[in-house]
């Protein structure tokens, strides 16, 4: 089953909430629905948002946005506990500090940019990623993850959660990619820049995810690899997120 065939969960302030049940793994196991979701942060959810996210059950949110992008945007919702995994959002950083000197990176130094950004999530996130998906092991109930706009920290937390599910990585692209079908912008949150390169870091590419998978088979020779070892997900912790989110 592809994204796009799943049953269309939407919220009104999170464009790119979605769940992630009805995935299939290489067994032809379908995960399970209405058990992890994925989103954009969720500052901005109306009181009907609120009253659907009980309705779904969701108790616990982890938060991956960095502590200023917290700060900026908290939230506090009645029966969801919130839950930071702070990885801070270094390529808007580095895009900035290259424009208050002067140069405008173009798009395909942009793209190389974000490219670096999911290869240091390999490089020194795999512990935080890996706390993430133990406490979906921990907590039998619904539960979402987000960072800002749900595709890159999430978009990476997503793409080793159905890797230890294992599916397969042209779906875990298909998933992937369909943020820049659901995704709503936030100009005013966005920060100033050339439109070329603001549009290129609030999207997804395939080279991006790619450059993590590659850095991932290089570095670690296997998925499997790398979350035995810095994600500290041994093969009898996945076989635990496997029972609890597989259908059998």
């Amino acid at each position: 089953m592809t994204p796009e065939a799943m049953p269309d969960t939407r919220l009104q302030g999170a464009s790119n909430f979605r769940d992630l049940g009805g995935l299939r793994n290489r067994h032809g196991q379908r995960l399970r629905q209405g058990m992890v979701f994925r989103s954009d942060h969720l500052a901005n959810l109306s009181a009907d948002d609120h009253t659907a996210l009980r309705q779904m059950g969701v108790t616990h949110s982890m938060d991956l946005r960095g502590v200023q992008e917290h700060a900026a945007r908290p939230y506090a919702i009645d029966g969801l506990r919130h839950v930071p995994l702070p990885i801070e959002p270094t390529v808007v950083r580095r895009v900035e500090a290259l424009l208050r000197q002067g140069t405008v990176p173009s798009a395909s130094e942009t793209v190389a940019l974000m490219c670096d950004t999911y290869r240091d999530f390999v490089r020194h996130h795999g512990p935080t990623f890996g706390t993430l998906l133990r406490h979906l092991i921990e907590q039998p109930t619904p539960q979402v993850f987000h960072c800002t706009a749900g595709k890159d920290r999430t978009g990476m937390a997503a793409a080793l959660l159905l890797g230890a599910l294992d599916v397969d990585r042209d779906t875990v692209m298909e998933d992937y990619l369909l943020t820049n079908q659901r995704y709503r912008r936030e100009t005013a949150w966005e920060g100033q820049g050339p439109e070329h390169v603001m549009a290129i870091l609030w999207q997804v590419q395939e080279a991006f995810l790619h450059a993590a998978f590659d850095e991932i088979d290089r570095s670690y020779g296997s998925l499997q690899n790398y979350l035995d070892g810095p994600v500290g997900l041994t093969a009898a912790t996945r076989e635990q997120l496997q029972q609890r989110l597989l259908l059998p």
